[in-house]
């Protein structure tokens, strides 16, 4: 995990416990005496690719330090039914109270890397790569892109504050792509501060403006066709970073990176995924 990450997946887990345990987990308070101890096992119950095993032994942690946790598999591996993942030994009724909040994320997370494996497989033997967006679940950010590079695809900006992404809107109310570039510029000079600008292009004849206005660290080809992102490609020339955006789909993703743009960006990596099967329980 990055180290940046560390301060959210913590809130996270923080807030999870708060919202599944509250003021406690009165079923095994009720019938499991404290001193009760066991052994689980995370089992895979889908094929696909596995992510969030590192958050599980983070949310165990919080719970309870003395609980043992017996990795088998790593985060990013391709597992099948019957697959375990780990073991974990200690109280019972800490194990219990992680048991939900543990899968919650983890069948989320590696429900996004599965996905995100399937268009990177696409991409295969071309230098495009497949890039997430921040249509994620609010709170959940983190661990969403923490998935889709476990599934092999690549991260965008983490939110507002680490990229300068001038698109339409910010475009239109600046009176054009010519001020809106100069502005960003002008910005960050003035706070002496260092983060790449993107600018989103809707024409051909969007993309001399960006160079008009000094160039930028990457161009976004918003709903260009394929014919047009070929074109548009060859017209920026090397001269930065190209992607591609808007409405492409596993069907479209290898046309589009036959044009030789550098990047496609895809909102389905996070917001349209099915969760991976898997379960936490009793074992020998």
């Amino acid at each position: 995990m990055k180290t940046e990450y560390k301060p959210y997946v913590d809130a996270l887990i923080e807030l999870a416990i708060r919202e599944d345990i509250g003021d406690g987990d009165h079923t095994s308070l009720c019938c499991i005496p404290a001193d009760e101890r066991g052994r689980m096992r995370l089992l895979c119950k889908q094929e696909g690719i596995i992510a969030g095993i590192e958050i599980a032994r983070l949310v165990l942690e919080r719970l309870d330090p003395t609980v043992e946790f017996d990795q088998r598999i790593a985060d990013g591996t391709r597992v099948r039914p019957g697959d375990v993942a780990f073991y974990v030994s200690g109280a019972l009724r800490s194990l219990l109270q992680a048991e939900r909040i543990l899968l919650n994320i983890m069948q989320r997370m590696s429900g996004v890397a599965t996905q995100t494996a399937v268009y990177v497989a696409r991409l295969e033997g071309l230098h495009t790569k497949v890039l997430d967006t921040r249509k994620t679940t609010p709170g959940m950010r983190v661990l969403d892109k923490m998935a889709v590079k476990l599934g092999g695809g690549e991260n965008h900006r983490m939110g507002l504050f680490d990229m300068i992404l001038l698109k339409d809107n910010h475009i239109d109310f600046a009176g054009g792509i010519v001020p809106a570039i100069r502005g960003a510029k002008q910005y960050l000079r003035e706070r002496d501060k260092n983060i790449p600008i993107e600018c989103e292009v809707r024409t051909l004849e969007d993309i001399d403006l960006v160079f008009e206005a000094g160039g930028v660290d990457r161009i976004m080809f918003d709903n260009f066709s394929p014919e047009m992102t070929r074109k548009a490609v060859e017209k920026v020339a090397g001269r930065c970073e190209t992607e591609s955006s808007g409405g492409i789909t596993l069907d479209t993703l290898r046309t589009y990176a036959e044009t030789g743009v550098d990047f496609i960006s895809v909102g389905a990596l996070t917001h349209q995924i099915r969760s991976l099967d898997m379960s936490l329980k009793a074992c020998e």
